[in-house]
């Protein structure tokens, strides 16, 4: 991880400090020009199994990729949408880099790129599908429940919310303490400098995310990550959350 966040193509380790001592969307904009050249943007490995799974359940009509960044997730919903594939984040600078980087093959959907909150979505419910990667610990556990129905008002009855969440790390193991001191030095940082940097990936967990998703109007199934491997009591290591709009909350 460390070599690909220090290749010659990435950001400095300067880079990286001045971006962390910014607000989430300036920080952003700041990464933006050399994001796709970290470990932040999520791997091909995680989005092939996730396209397996939406091919499954699809196709769709259109598509909306939250918090989409650069376009990791729009590459996946293109293969499933059929008719138009929206990208939305706060980061222009990321938009832009989106914009720039999109290319569209003969017989696409339309594409389009929204600079907006994801908690003040500016769409009325014209979605099948919503897809997320890697964008939930910049919010507040407070601020799911407004998040998820900000996602269910813009979906149609019996449309789609999509994201992959892999299973907690075995307490002990190295990558739990690496989670854990990553947390505190986040909640160190926004104790002592602001504006606040929100990236706290250990309160998202399944069992709360069910329930504030079922509260919101959603019917909830799990489907597993083959792909993405089985810890050693042969649970998946990745699922994949399917989260229905109902037709009543």
């Amino acid at each position: 991880m460390l070599r690909r966040m220090f290749a010659p193509e990435g950001p400095t380790f300067r880079e990286l400090a001045v971006q962390a001592l910014s607000s989430v969307e300036h920080g952003y904009d700041l990464l933006a020009p050399k994001f796709d050249h970290t470990p932040f943007r999520t791997p091909e490995s995680v989005l092939a199994p996730v396209s397996r799974a939406l091919r499954e359940l699809g196709p769709f009509g259109s598509g909306l990729d939250l918090c989409c960044g650069t376009g990791a997730g729009m590459d996946v919903l293109r293969q499933v949408c059929r008719e138009r594939v929206t990208g939305v984040d706060i980061s222009a600078g990321m938009l832009a880099v989106g914009r720039a980087r999109e290319t569209v093959p003969a017989r696409a959907p339309r594409m389009e790129w929204v600079r907006a909150d994801a908690r003040a979505l500016p769409f009325g419910p014209v979605f099948d599908l919503v897809v997320s990667f890697g964008a939930f610990g910049h919010f507040l556990p407070g601020e799911r429940p407004g998040l998820f129905a900000q996602v269910r008002s813009v979906l149609r009855p019996g449309g789609r919310f999509a994201f992959p969440i892999a299973a907690p790390s075995r307490p002990g193991s190295a990558a739990y303490w690496m989670l854990a001191g990553f947390d505190a030095v986040m909640r160190v940082r926004n104790a002592l400098w602001h504006p606040p940097f929100v990236m706290y990936y250990r309160p998202f967990r399944l069992s709360d995310v069910r329930a504030e998703l079922a509260r919101a109007g959603f019917a909830v199934r799990l489907h597993a990550l083959p792909e993405l491997g089985r810890r050693p009591d042969g649970s998946p290591r990745c699922r994949l959350v399917v989260a229905t709009r109902a037709e009543a909350v």
